[in-house]
């Protein structure tokens, strides 16, 4: 668990569009196998530290001939951002995924200096 010790917290949040595989014949529409997308986010501004990132599917888009297996999490999370991946594998066939995203944790106050 993490315990913020800072009156000031901040809560930032976003989607992504990480691909749309089905209208160029991209690998998660056409492949088999392991297959991974990754997509860099920056906060709107920084945190103190590490927040805490949570991360879930706002749109996918499969084909129903085939299994629907999907790993979405967020990775390399540091002050200034982090890195939505989304996996599949086996012959699942996605044809688009959004990601949306929030972060929490502690911010800067207004009486804080920067030494």
């Amino acid at each position: 668990m993490q315990k913020l010790m800072s009156h000031a917290v901040g809560i930032d949040q976003g989607e992504a569009v990480l691909f749309q595989d089905f209208q160029d014949g991209g690998s998660m529409w056409t492949g088999d196998g392991h297959r991974e997308r990754r997509q860099r986010i920056r906060f709107s501004e920084k945190f103190r530290k590490r927040p805490v990132v949570h991360c879930s599917l706002t749109l996918w888009d499969v084909d129903s001939s085939a299994n629907v297996r999907a790993d979405v999490q967020a990775d390399r999370i540091g002050d200034d951002g982090f890195d939505i991946v989304f996996r599949t594998w086996g012959d699942s066939r996605i044809a688009r995924a959004r990601v949306g995203w929030m972060a929490i944790g502690e911010v800067g106050g207004p009486g804080d200096w920067d030494v």
